[in-house]
């Protein structure tokens, strides 16, 4: 490897490889897995994937739970400087149809559970299809194991597909030498990145590596995140591989790894850790753990609570990012500042909140939140949606997702939600997260989703789906004074439905889209 390599996560992981081979790379409750483990396998994919005719650039779809094939295939792809495809494994036909189609994967890396859905796709771009299993494993043991050397490169592609909660996955098109500085780096406190050598030689030093658990689904960008979070510090990344999320099994792979942070995706995942620590306070050996972090769907007030009982004197790291923007903002709650609805996080001079004619909002007023520095090349073949939201600003390149936040007079951000799923009530705008954080804080109400219905007067009314704890009784009027005693009172919900389940994606964020047709269905109202 030539000095000062460009950054690329490929070179990343075959630094760390030289530099800390025996080092364990990821960590499973099947087996562990060293640096120099890691880099053969994803090599001996690699040219696996260059003998079939794979070429620079070409998409090759990754269709999988979490399993040590999917680091495989991301590093893999990598290496052949082809792009893996972060496939939603709870799609079906219709859904797969769409997002192999869109992303134009000429290749496929699947599951053996799914095999026969990618097989009844009928893609004619889709050339070849690897099941994971003993196929993979004869493909990789009869492929050389010596690394490619095809011209890597800094401008690369890393292309990320968003969930789509409101509208059609979209494929986020960023070069590796901007996804690794805006959100790969915050285990290394985003110190400057000078060269990939620079990396190596710092993990070499480092005698002490943290230990994270990406516990969410590999298919989603936040774990895809930790996971490169740690390899860019050389730390050891914990992988869940259990085919459904149990808090029980995470707590005993945080134990058995000596896991240091714990990751959660919302309360979706951070109640039920917390509940079975509460539940069993004597059965797993915590010491290990130094802090929860949080990313991707925010923590409600009573969750946070739950977890500063379950795990006392941890700190919990908020995390605030887009699959368009990396990683924008941050906070440590130490449990000193107490429930105070939205979450504030500190921003880096690269974020802005703008107005609608794109000029800085002073302090308390709303605006749309906005990053510059790294930031993707846009959506892939959608020059549309990249024009909306990607704007050139006094020279500056953007990057603008549609969250709503306001700019504080100390400098923070309050992140408020998601623009496009915003209700417009009489003339005022109400964030359907803020109303769920106060829902959420009412201790009979288990999970909440807030969306806006029909209204003759108002145009549009704050209607809300409340799933109950197990046993509770609280009644609607019951929760509309909870909240009138915490927002104002255009925000407070004036349709509350009791349902069994709310809508949730894949990866714990509440389903608008969903959750809005359930809400229009149970009120018997059209759109």
């Amino acid at each position: 490897m030539s000095q000062n390599t460009p950054l690329n996560l490929a070179d990343v992981l075959e630094a760390m490889a030289d530099a800390v081979p025996d080092r364990i790379a990821v960590f499973t409750m099947g087996r562990t897995y060293t640096y120099a483990e890691i880099d053969e396998r994803a090599t001996r994919l690699a040219n696996h994937l260059t003998g079939l005719g794979i070429q620079p650039g070409d998409h090759v779809a990754v269709h999988a739970p979490n399993r040590i094939e999917w680091v495989d295939a991301l590093y893999g792809c990598f290496k052949a400087r082809a792009v893996p495809i972060n496939v939603n494994y709870k799609y079906l036909h219709e859904e797969l149809a769409y997002l192999y189609d869109n992303a134009d994967c000429v290749a496929a890396i699947v599951a053996p559970e799914f095999a026969e859905m990618v097989a009844g796709l009928d893609l004619p771009t889709l050339k070849h299809t690897i099941v994971m299993g003993e196929e993979y494993d004869a493909l990789l043991a009869a492929a050389s194991p010596d690394r490619p050397s095809n011209g890597r490169s800094s401008d690369d592609h890393y292309v990320l597909y968003t969930g789509g909660t409101t509208g059609q996955p979209k494929g986020v098109v960023w070069r590796h030498d901007d996804i690794i500085r805006a959100a790969l780096n915050a285990a290394r406190y985003g110190a400057p990145i000078d060269s990939v050598e620079q990396l190596a030689t710092e993990a070499a030093g480092n005698e002490n590596p943290m230990v994270l658990l990406a516990c969410g689904p590999m298919m989603h960008g936040g774990s895809q995140w930790i996971l490169g979070n740690g390899h860019v510090a050389g730390h050891t990344v914990s992988l869940y591989t259990e085919p459904h999320f149990q808090a029980e099994k995470i707590l005993d792979l945080v134990e058995a790894a000596g896991v240091n942070s714990l990751t959660f995706l919302g309360d979706a995942m951070g109640r039920p850790v917390a509940e079975a620590i509460l539940a069993e306070p004597d059965r797993w050996d915590l010491s290990s753990l130094v802090a929860v972090s949080n990313g991707a769907a925010p923590l409600s007030e009573g969750v946070r609570e739950e977890i500063r009982k379950a795990l006392p004197g941890r700190f919990i790291l908020d995390s605030y990012g887009a699959s368009e923007s990396g990683a924008t903002g941050s906070r440590v709650d130490d449990g000193s500042e107490g429930a105070h609805g939205a979450p504030r996080f500190q921003v880096s001079e690269d974020v802005e909140v703008f107005d609608p004619e794109f000029r800085p909002c002073p302090p308390g007023v709303t605006g749309m939140l906005a990053r510059s520095g790294p930031v993707p090349l846009g959506y892939y073949k959608d020059p549309e949606k990249t024009a909306a939201t990607f704007k050139e600003i006094d020279g500056r390149r953007w990057a603008i997702p549609g969250d709503m936040a306001r700019r504080e007079d100390d400098g923070s951000v309050t992140v408020l939600g998601r623009g496009s799923v915003s209700i417009n009530t009489g003339g005022e705008k109400v964030h359907p997260e803020e109303v769920e954080s106060v829902l959420l804080r009412h201790e009979d109400v288990f999970d909440a989703a807030v969306v806006g219905t029909p209204h003759e007067r108002w145009g549009q009314q704050v209607t809300a789906l409340v799933q109950r704890r197990e046993g509770a009784t609280v009644s609607a009027d019951d929760l509309r004074d909870h909240c009138r005693a915490l927002i104002a009172n255009y925000k407070v919900p004036k349709e509350i439905l009791f349902v069994e389940l709310v809508p949730r994606t894949p990866v714990s964020k509440v389903d608008y889209r969903a959750s809005s047709d359930l809400a229009h269905e149970l009120l018997d109202v059209g759109r």
